[in-house]
C-alpha cells in the first residue's frame, strides 16, 4: 500500500500548528502498520539549516501555474525511516512566516499541481494521495485534469480537515490566472463560494474520501454552528466523512522518560509526580503546599474559552487552589492574567511566553489541566496531561469529548470532569466539583491512574486510516 502524504507543514521542519504534528507522527505510525509512506512539503527558508544541509537534489522541471510556468526543485531527505519530498521554489516558499502572505492563493496553487508533477516525474505512483487542510485542498480538483493519464487513472484522494475555521478563499480571477481551470469547475458542488474559490470547499467536493481528527467533531462540523457555512456540503458527504481521532506521539510525550522535567514517573510510581509539583511550585514562586495545582497552556484566544475564564477568575482564585497559565496570544488576555498574577501572586503565575521546558514541566507538575474551549477540532493538550497524570477540566467538544470521560463518583469510572453548555458558571462548579474529590486522596489516584493507562498514541489511529486506504482499493494486488 502506497500513500502520499501532502501537506503545508510538518515536524520537525516546519511549524506553525497541530498539522504538523500530525504529519511528523502519523506516517511513523502508518509504517509501523506496514504502509509505504511518503511526505510531501513546502521547502521553507525557514526550515533549520541542519535538515537543508542532508536534503539531496533529485531532479527540477516547469510547473504551471495558470499562465505562467514556475521553476520546480525536488529536494529529498529520510527522516527516521521515512521519505519526505520537498518543493523547492524560492520565490514562493523562501520568505518569513509560512502562511499570510497576500499571494497565498498564488504559492499553494503552485504546492497543488507540482505535487501532481512531481510523482510522475520521480515515478512515485501512490495509491492514494492523503492531502491535509486547505493548502493542499486542490489537488483533488487539480487531478480530474490528469485522469486521462494511465499514471493517474487509479489514484485515490483522501482529504483531512484539521481546522475548518481556515478554508484558503480568493478571488474568482484566479480560476484561469492561477489554477488553469475552467468554469465548469465555478459552480456549488465545484470549488465557488458566495461568487470566490474556496480551497477547502474544492477539496471537500472532490475528495473520494473525508476525514477530520475527531468523531464528535466530524459530527459537529456538519451543524451551521461549526460548519463555517460549508456544513451544507459536509451533510450531503457523510457517508464519506469519518472522525478519527489524532494521536499523541509518546515516544516525546512519556513522563517515564521525558528529560525536561524535574524528576520521571508513571502510572505505578506517582510519587515522582508529587516532586514535580513541589519543584514547579517553588521555580514559579508559588506557596509550597498540597493544594491542587490546575494548569493552562494555551493560545490565549477566544476560541480557548478564555472569555469564559475572564468571567469568573475571581471566584477562581478563592478555591482553594493555585493557578498556572503559559502562553501567548491576544492582549486582553495577556493583560488579564498579568493583572491578576501580579495582585495574586501566590494563587495565580502567569507565564506569557512560550517555553517548551515549561510546558513539560507544568504537564508533569499540574493536579488539574483545564481547557474550556469553544471548539476543538481534537485537542493535544488533553491527550499530553492525560498522560502526565494531570486530570483534564474541559468541554464537552470535539477530540476533547472523545477523550475526556467525566468522573461517575458511583461506578469510579472517568478520567476527567467536564461540563456540556458554554457557561462560566458551568465551568466553575466543574472546578469547585474537581477541587473537592481532589480532598479523597484514594479517588484522586484512580482517576490519575486511569488516565495514564489509556492509549492515546497513533497506534489505534493509524489502523482507522489504514482501514480507510482499503476501503478505496489501495494494496491491493493485481
Amino acid at each position: 500500500m502506497k500513500v502520499l502524504m501532502a501537506a503545508a507543514e510538518g515536524v520537525p521542519f516546519a511549524k506553525t500548528g497541530g498539522l504538523a504534528d500530525v504529519i511528523g507522527s502519523l506516517p511513523q505510525a502508518l509504517k509501523e502498520q506496514g504502509v509505504d509512506v511518503r511526505v510531501i512539503m513546502p521547502k521553507y527558508g525557514e526550515i533549520p539549516q541542519r535538515f537543508k544541509d542532508e536534503m539531496k537534489y533529485v531532479t527540477d522541471f516547469p510547473v504551471q501555474v495558470g499562465w505562467r510556468s514556475q521553476y520546480c526543485g525536488i529536494e529529498t531527505l529520510d527522516y527516521e525511516g521515512v521519505t519526505f519530498y520537498f518543493i523547492d521554489n524560492e520565490f514562493y516558499f523562501r520568505r518569513p512566516g509560512l502562511y499570510g502572505h497576500g499571494d497565498d492563493g498564488e504559492r499553494f496553487s503552485f504546492f497543488g499541481r507540482a505535487v501532481l508533477e512531481t510523482i510522475r516525474k520521480l515515478e512515485v505512483q501512490p495509491d492514494v494521495i492523503h492531502a491535509h487542510d486547505w493548502h493542499a485542498g486542490m489537488i483533488p480538483v487539480f487531478l480530474t485534469q490528469y485522469r486521462r493519464y494511465a499514471f493517474y487513472a487509479d489514484i485515490q484522494t483522501v482529504f483531512t480537515v484539521h481546522n475548518l475555521q481556515y478554508q484558503g478563499v480568493f478571488p474568482k480571477v484566479i480560476m484561469k490566472e492561477l489554477l488553469g481551470l475552467g468554469w465548469e469547475h465555478f459552480h456549488v458542488d465545484g470549488v465557488e463560494f458566495h461568487d470566490q474559490v474556496n480551497f477547502m470547499k474544492g477539496a471537500l467536493n472532490y475528495a473520494d474520501a473525508l476525514t477530520t481528527v475527531s468523531p464528535t467533531y466530524a459530527m459537529e462540523i456538519q451543524n451551521p454552528f461549526f460548519g463555517y457555512q460549508l456544513d451544507g456540503i459536509l451533510r450531503k458527504r457523510s457517508g464519506d466523512l469519518q472522525g478519527i481521532l489524532n494521536g499523541l506521539d509518546y515516544s516525546v510525550w512519556n513522563p517515564d522518560t521525558d528529560p525536561l522535567i524535574y524528576q520521571s514517573f508513571n502510572a505505578k510510581k506517582l510519587k515522582g509526580k508529587q516532586k514535580n509539583k513541589a519543584e514547579l511550585q517553588k521555580d514559579l514562586g508559588l506557596p509550597v503546599k498540597d493544594v491542587p495545582v490546575m494548569g493552562m497552556v494555551t493560545r490565549l484566544a477566544g476560541q480557548k474559552g478564555l472569555d469564559l475564564i475572564a468571567h469568573v477568575l475571581p471566584d477562581i482564585l478563592n478555591l482553594d487552589l493555585q493557578f498556572v497559565v503559559l502562553g501567548t496570544g491576544e492582549k486582553q488576555f495577556e493583560d488579564l492574567f498579568k493583572h491578576y498574577g501580579y495582585h495574586f501572586p501566590e494563587k495565580l503565575s502567569a507565564q506569557i511566553q512560550f517555553d517548551n521546558t515549561l510546558a513539560h514541566r507544568i504537564y508533569a507538575g499540574t493536579d488539574l489541566f483545564l481547557m474550556p474551549s469553544l471548539f476543538e477540532p481534537c485537542g493535544l493538550g488533553q491527550l499530553i496531561a492525560l498522560r502526565y497524570g494531570s486530570v483534564p477540566i474541559v468541554r464537552e467538544t470535539g477530540g476533547l469529548k472523545d477523550t475526556v470521560h467525566s468522573f461517575n463518583e458511583f461506578t469510579g469510572e472517568g478520567n476527567g470532569f467536564t461540563f456540556t453548555n458554554y457557561n462560566a458558571h458551568d465551568m466553575l462548579y466543574t472546578m469547585e466539583r474537581a477541587v473537592r474529590i481532589y480532598q479523597d486522596p484514594k479517588v484522586w489516584a484512580s482517576i490519575v491512574r486511569q488516565g495514564m493507562e489509556a492509549d492515546y498514541s497513533w497506534n489505534a489511529s493509524a489502523k482507522e486510516y489504514v482501514k480507510l486506504y482499503k476501503s478505496l482499493g489501495a494494496g491491493k494486488q493485481d
